[in-house]
């Protein structure tokens, strides 16, 4: 079963003109007073050689320590260092935001997400093609199709069991990992989503990279520690087990860091049936998309910057190592266009995103299907 394609969907850019303008001049002119560019820095090296060091380290001290008891602590910690790898790496070079070569983005993207199991290019057509160019917009951003367990939108069934779902939506993050790579990944590969038709490679080229892709993980993460593990009592299904809890365990830290901030502000749409949507694009980001801000500060670098997820929307070409300041100059241009921008803590985002899944969770519908 192949989808029907989604017509284009466009925003009414007229109307935030003059913002973008002003904010991109902004943006330019930071650069410029720097002597800086939007790509990866020394820094941004030299983080990504220590998370990889602290995820092989892990993966090494799991396999060859003495002591069995040690796998089940290093092990786990191998898998959240592959997420921070991710997160701090795959996410900026989808987003062609590490190296000026588009080629080398990619490489390193294949290489990268090795460890975790995600495919690069599923992962990417999903997040930047549907997700950004189209957030919290029904039928368009795959982060809200309707799953019949989790209500995300005004717009999706209700059922009696989802009055609950503010109390067990963990455990529906945790699990978002392993559906992507063993379920999602797969069906988007082999044409049963929208997500194939817009993949760089397709037909046997492209599948034979996703499947080398997916052996070299299950080689990773299953076969050589079966090999190495076996004098330490550890068959199979513990080291499944082992491996299945540590993927829920980095999802659940992905999807709160990530999907948190578009439930938090709790805006969605239903796209027009004719034409592009009746907004522009800056004025759609600020009303789907919250930055909040992490304690100690220096988290957000360690956290590839996904907590300035707002500012991340705006400007997705530009390495994170740049969102802090970015986010300064867009509450500065926010405030000259009597635009509603602040960044709340942690604990306002996880108010607002318990409130509205409460909501959610109660039945409530979208009087307006355009607001």
């Amino acid at each position: 079963m192949h989808p029907e394609p989604l017509r284009p969907l466009g925003y009414q850019h007229r109307q935030d003109q003059a913002f973008r303008q002003a904010l991109m001049q902004a943006a330019n002119r930071y650069l410029q007073q720097h002597n800086d560019h939007r790509f990866a820095d020394w820094r941004f090296y030299l983080k990504s050689l220590v998370l990889v060091g602290c995820c092989l380290g892990s993966y090494l001290t799991a396999l060859w320590s003495d002591a069995a008891w040690l796998f089940f602590i290093f092990y786990p910690l191998f898998i959240c260092f592959a997420l921070l790898l991710a997160i701090n790496l795959v996410h900026d070079a989808s987003h062609n935001a590490i190296f000026k070569q588009a080629k080398a983005n990619r490489w390193l993207n294949f290489w990268i997400t090795i460890p975790l199991g995600l495919d690069p290019e599923c992962w990417r057509v999903r997040h930047i093609i549907f997700h950004h160019a189209h957030t919290n917009i029904r039928h368009y951003d795959l982060d809200i199709e309707e799953n019949f367990v989790l209500r995300q939108t005004p717009y999706q069934r209700w059922y009696p069991f989802m009055k609950a779902q503010h109390l067990y939506w963990p455990l529906v993050a945790a699990l978002t990992f392993p559906a992507l790579i063993w379920v999602f990944d797969w069906l988007d590969r082999f044409h049963f989503t929208r997500v194939a038709p817009h993949m760089r490679h397709q037909g046997q080229s492209g599948i034979v990279t996703f499947l080398c892709a997916k052996i070299l993980h299950i080689s990773l993460v299953i076969i050589i520690p079966f090999y190495l593990l076996t004098d330490k009592q550890i068959g199979l299904g513990l080291l499944l087990f082992t491996y299945f809890l540590s993927q829920m365990l980095a999802s659940l830290i992905f999807v709160v860091l990530i999907l948190g901030t578009h439930w938090a502000k709790a805006t969605f749409y239903t796209p027009p049936e004719q034409g592009n949507m009746p907004h522009g694009f800056y004025t759609h980001t600020f009303s789907t998309t919250y930055d909040w801000h992490t304690t100690p500060r220096w988290l957000t670098y360690w956290l590839g910057g996904l907590n300035l997820h707002l500012t991340h929307h705006l400007f997705p070409n530009w390495n994170h190592r740049h969102y802090p300041a970015l986010a300064d100059i867009i509450q500065c241009t926010a405030e000259q266009f009597s635009i509603n921008y602040h960044c709340i803590s942690a604990k306002e985002l996880f108010i607002y995103q318990q409130r509205f899944l409460k909501e959610m969770g109660r039945g409530k519908r979208a009087d307006d299907p355009h607001s």
